[in-house]
């Protein structure tokens, strides 16, 4: 388990808009170095570096980008040196230009060096996502919240869900049980619209909303003759189909584009005045942001 000094730290570097637990983070960098250090450590290092040789070292953002994923990096640091020293020049969701140095890891080389690449792994990867998302939100303009979807790495999907946090994106739901949601297959075995609507309204508590994904403006209609949904997902709609869709709902529910969503093509979304855009390629394509780790003694 972490212990109460490397969560204070770990929370300290949160982005305060994020959704991430320090129990979430004890168990992925657990996993992580699980996997990295096998049974036996890292055996180079216990080869070549003698027991309790000091190191300084800086985590560096080699490109621009926003920066998510630190928190792992120092309770991975820490898992394996709790007397490492760490001092953090930034916080997750901090956009940063190239060169910028991130942290500051003082202490064992041992464990510096045997931590170094998950901890590498975990910030390249969720900046990556950050970085992607923030650059989404930029050409959004305000107009439109960018969400991410399901579309997650299995196992990763609470860190990959709060690098978007991170980059000023929206998280849509995090699992099967958290929403209802009403896609095409289950509209075709439902028997149709109106009938997938009228069961998911009567088993759906007060507080839960009712979102369904159309593929046509045809359907879009049949859903606002329904009055039964809270939310309409309009799926690989064009942007001029988007125009229609907007202006035959006209307000009377919460619209989310989705399919083909690109950072080409978001600024002509937002304008058409959709409320929400998600894009799984927020986390299942994002290139990893490349950050390094520099001894410095």
């Amino acid at each position: 388990m972490l212990t109460r000094a490397t969560e204070t730290l770990t929370e300290s570097l949160l982005y305060p808009g994020g959704f991430i637990s320090p129990l979430e983070i004890e168990d992925a960098v657990h996993r992580a170095l699980a996997e990295d250090l096998g049974r036996a450590g890292d055996v180079t290092s216990i080869a070549t570096i003698p027991p309790g040789t000091p190191s300084r070292t800086v985590m560096v953002a080699r490109r621009a980008g926003t920066i998510a994923g630190l928190p792992l990096a120092a309770a991975c640091f820490r898992k394996l040196s709790p007397s490492i020293e760490i001092v953090a020049a930034v916080r997750d969701g901090a956009t940063v230009e190239a060169r910028t140095v991130l942290m500051h890891i003082k202490g064992d080389a041992r464990a510096v060096l045997s931590g170094e690449r998950v901890a590498l792994n975990f910030v390249q990867h969720l900046s990556g996502i950050a970085t992607a998302t923030n650059a989404y939100v930029r050409k959004a303009g305000g107009k439109t919240r960018i969400c991410c979807t399901r579309k997650t790495t299995p196992g990763l999907r609470a860190l990959e869900k709060y690098a978007v946090r991170c980059g000023g994106g929206f998280n849509h739901r995090f699992g099967l049980d958290d929403a209802i949601l009403i896609k095409d297959n289950h509209i075709a075995v439902a028997g149709g619209i109106r009938a997938v609507l009228e069961r998911a309204r009567a088993a759906a508590g007060h507080p839960v909303k009712v979102e369904i994904e159309v593929d046509s403006l045809g359907q879009l209609q049949e859903v606002l003759d329904c009055g039964l949904a809270d939310v309409v997902l309009i799926d690989n709609f064009d942007v001029a189909s988007m125009k229609k869709a907007v202006a035959l709902v006209a307000g009377r529910l919460v619209i989310e584009a989705s399919g083909g969503i690109t950072l080409d093509s978001i600024a002509d979304i937002a304008a058409t005045g959709v409320d929400y855009a998600s894009s799984g390629a927020l986390t299942h394509s994002a290139p990893a942001l490349d950050v390094g780790l520099d001894i410095e003694i």
